[in-house]
């Protein structure tokens, strides 16, 4: 039996090592010194792993972050991450910097099995010859890949990895079944072939394009309920009576997978000729949903004070969703600009966030009174602090916006005028 090697240990890698580890022996590298220490010590500092999943696998999982773990006859599971950048164009560097580092030690028979979020066409176009070249071995006589989408959701406590089922690929019939008896003993909810490598690909960057887009309707209905006078959660409550009517929310949509992937998919549409409009109209209207929020803020505050007055700000939340630490592509921060733009000034809270220098407070402070309170990220500890915001936080004139309504049954209709939310 081959080593089994997960290559990048953060929020999808991680979990699919402790998990693979209950069965056999893995390597688990990540180049991240601190992160490594961290593990070893049992510890996930993203909050997502407990301790007593390290504690459970003693003995099956060794971290690393020496890349000499790679020389040995081994099946490499590649999940480093593929962001997008400034431009909104996929960057494959880190992916690509990790098939040179596993080209350098492939071994005649090796596998590698890639998790991490490409267009369609991306391994076989872009991680294969990076490969081939690091290694001087060939494709198919000497090596083969699979490909495997993670299917993680960070914060999600009810569907763990083994909960959703697998999609699984491979260049030939043999590696397919290599890559099923990888995960088959690790996913309880199933696995499903996919015919190809492509067709997996595309999967997965399809799932967040379709959930994109059903939020930029609901961020597209919020701005048309806005004109009306009407409140957007209520024309949702009153539709769901229908069975076929699907239930999405407005908000902020950031995050690796939602805000990212649907790039990726237009990436390689372009590429072969055709330029999307659904899908890069849905991006647009999600992107600009925080200047939304913030001018209706402000609208408010105009209204509440004289041209001219300072206006001062507390954003709650400031990761990119509740419940999770991870700040990385947070529009929270977008709706923070843009408040600054208006010329408000802003602070911000959060308790379950990262240390992060660009939020004020872990906690909401007690000795602040603002003319505006957001409630960007609904935290389960926010949950029963409504009293505290609406009594001890804001102005007497004060307004309180909540992006997704996690309190507008408890304050909606005592403190209508000052409670806002989409």
């Amino acid at each position: 039996m081959k080593q089994v090697v997960v290559f990048g240990l953060g929020y999808v890698g991680l979990p699919l090592a402790l998990q693979l580890s209950r069965h056999r022996k893995v390597i688990g590298y990540d180049s991240n010194k601190e992160k490594i220490k961290s593990y070893k010590l049992g510890v996930d500092p993203s909050g997502e792993c407990e301790r007593i999943e390290f504690t459970e696998v003693e003995g099956n999982l060794y971290f690393t972050d020496r890349s000499s773990c790679l020389d040995q006859e081994k099946i490499v599971i590649v999940t480093v991450p593929t962001p997008i950048d400034s431009a909104n164009v996929p960057d494959l560097q880190i992916l690509k910097s990790a098939c040179e580092i596993i080209g350098r030690s492939l071994f005649k028979g090796d596998v590698v099995i890639f998790e991490s979020t490409v267009y369609p066409g991306a391994t076989e176009e872009v991680c294969v010859p990076i490969l081939e070249n690091s290694s001087g071995l060939v494709h198919f006589a000497d090596f083969n890949v699979g490909y495997s989408p993670e299917r993680i959701n960070p914060g999600d406590k009810e569907r763990g990895l083994g909960d959703v089922v697998k999609i699984i690929s491979g260049d030939c019939d043999s590696t397919l079944s290599i890559v099923e008896a990888i995960y088959e003993p690790i996913i309880d909810a199933g696995l499903h072939r996919a015919p190809s490598i492509r067709v997996a690909e595309a999967a997965k960057v399809i799932e967040n394009t379709q959930r994109d887009l059903n939020i930029a309707l609901m961020n597209e209905l919020a701005v048309i309920c806005d004109k009306l006078g009407i409140i957007t959660s209520d024309v949702l409550e009153a539709a769901q009576t229908k069975w076929n009517f699907l239930r999405f929310s407005p908000g902020l949509v950031g995050g690796h997978c939602i805000g990212v992937d649907p790039y990726y998919l237009t990436h390689k549409a372009h590429q072969v000729g055709y330029h999307p409009e659904v899908i890069l109209a849905g991006r647009r209207i999600n992107d600009a949903i925080a200047n939304f929020i913030a001018e209706k803020i402000v609208k408010q505050l105009l209204r509440s004070k004289s041209v001219g007055a300072e206006q001062r700000a507390l954003i709650m939340g400031m990761t990119f969703k509740e419940n999770v630490k991870d700040t990385r592509n947070s529009k929270a921060f977008d709706l923070k600009s843009a408040l600054e733009d208006f010329g408000v000034i802003v602070e911000t809270c959060d308790p379950v966030a990262d240390k992060d220098d660009a939020i004020t407070f872990t906690h909401i402070p007690s000795n602040r009174i603002y003319d505006t309170v957001i409630l960007a990220v609904p935290h389960d500890q926010f949950v029963p602090m409504h009293t505290k915001v609406m009594e001890e936080v804001l102005s007497a004139t004060g307004i309180l916006f909540d992006v997704k309504g996690l309190w507008k049954k408890e304050l909606n209709e005592i403190y209508r005028g000052r409670y806002f939310t989409l």
